[in-house]
């Protein structure tokens, strides 16, 4: 696995990050531009993803069918997400095409036209998806267990709210984007063949100057309520619950990783096997590790029927609770296996690696090597995953359901 990771810092304070792959002839890219959902302003609720459709409606000299067509030219594959805290854009493509891909991106991040006919698109494509949700009920409840159990604004929805998308105009969002897009705080991360001296002598032409400007820390306020029902007629209920855990920062992150993926790492996991099979309670279960810079928790989704909703959150409660109680050496092996893998395939992926890089030097202030992380999680053992257990009981669960009934909590 690859140890090298090449770094420069204009002088503006924009960070560059490259990885080398040397197995692949491909090139991915990402820029973190610092506004994502909790960093716009209050009443403005997804604006975020009205500007990462609308920047890429002309930019530069190219109008918005020039300028898709000069990216498609180039046979490269779009990255784009709206997170808490950043928009990420990039692309993955051959590396012989990076430096006029490049080129286009300065445009779209430094000179998108933000014509006022086109914001009215970008406008509708954010409410439409936002609408579309009703129809992923699985999504929307996981959308709104972050919304929940985050501190306002860190949970605030990517996607945004329908009556604030309405009250959005161009102008306010031309505001937000001249307000946000800050190089200062911008990340660049590449991964896969490139040459990283170019690369740099590329950016300081495009992106440099002698401006440093720093961002308004986000404010973590109050958190929501402990429940909150949706209601919705049907023959589903979706059930989302998350509980506080330790960040990527603690010393603890890995064997808090470790106890999740023993709890929900396959088909032999925990909530798998106690849930689904042993109880027939839910037609899907699964629990992840989640995360923000600034606070992380254990995320859980159930899918079942409003007859067997109640003993499907109490007996994913009490899963969550016995995890302490005795962990085995099969469980184990087989989350630490499952970690390892997932860690493979993402040493693969130049996509993968330009994203985890530019993301762990956002929340770590510095890049984690693939051996490290390898290592680490070969380091934890039943005593470090239950000591850390049994010192972070799991309390104080958020949860969200959508069906037709509300549920008994009493945890």
């Amino acid at each position: 696995m690859s140890e090298r990771l090449d770094k420069h810092i204009l002088k503006n304070g924009m960070v560059v990050l490259g990885e080398p792959m040397e197995s692949v002839s491909s090139a991915a890219f990402v820029f973190m531009l610092p506004c994502g959902a909790a960093r716009i302003p209050d009443g403005c609720c997804g604006a975020g993803a009205v500007i990462a459709d609308w920047i890429f409606r002309g930019a530069g000299d190219k109008n918005s069918r020039e300028l898709g067509d000069a990216l498609d030219g180039l046979g490269l594959h779009r990255i784009s997400s709206v997170g808490s805290s950043h928009i990420t854009i990039g692309a993955a493509l051959e590396s012989g095409n990076l430096a006029q891909a490049l080129d286009l991106y300065a445009d779209i991040i430094l000179k998108s036209r933000l014509q006022e006919e086109q914001f009215e698109l970008a406008r509708q494509l954010a409410i439409d998806e936002v609408k579309a949700l009703d129809d992923d009920p699985r999504q929307k409840v996981m959308l709104k267990l972050q919304e929940q159990f985050y501190p306002s604004p860190l949970g605030r929805s990517s996607l945004g709210e329908i009556a604030e998308l309405k009250a959005l105009t161009a102008e306010r969002t031309k505001q937000i984007v001249k307000d946000k897009f800050n190089l200062t705080e911008t990340i660049f991360a590449v991964a896969g063949k490139y040459d990283f001296d170019a690369i740099v002598k590329q950016i300081e032409n495009l992106f440099e100057t002698n401006q440093q400007k720093q961002l308004k820390p986000v404010r973590p306020g109050s958190k929501a309520d402990k429940y909150t029902h949706f209601h919705n007629e049907g023959a589903q209920v979706h059930i989302g619950l998350m509980t506080e855990t330790v960040k990527p920062t603690d010393e603890d992150y890995y064997n808090a990783r470790v106890a999740v993926s023993v709890l929900s790492g396959g088909m032999s996991a925990r909530l798998f096997t106690e849930v689904r099979e042993k109880r027939g309670l839910c037609y899907a279960i699964k629990a992840q590790y989640h995360s923000l810079k600034e606070a992380a928790g254990i995320m859980c989704y159930a899918g079942t029927t409003p007859e067997k909703s109640q003993e499907t959150l109490d007996v994913i409660i009490r899963e969550f609770n016995r995890l302490s109680e005795g962990i085995n050496k099969e469980e184990i092996e087989r989350a630490k296996v499952g970690l390892k893998s997932v860690l493979v395939l993402q040493s693969e992926s130049s996509s993968s690696r330009a994203g985890g890089i530019g993301g762990d030097y956002y929340m770590l202030g510095r890049v984690r090597g693939l051996d490290e992380i390898k290592n680490r999680i070969e380091q934890t053992t039943i005593d470090s995953v239950l000591g850390f257990l049994r010192s972070s009981r799991f309390k104080d669960f958020t949860i969200v359901t959508i069906g037709p009934n509300k549920l008994a909590i009493d945890y």
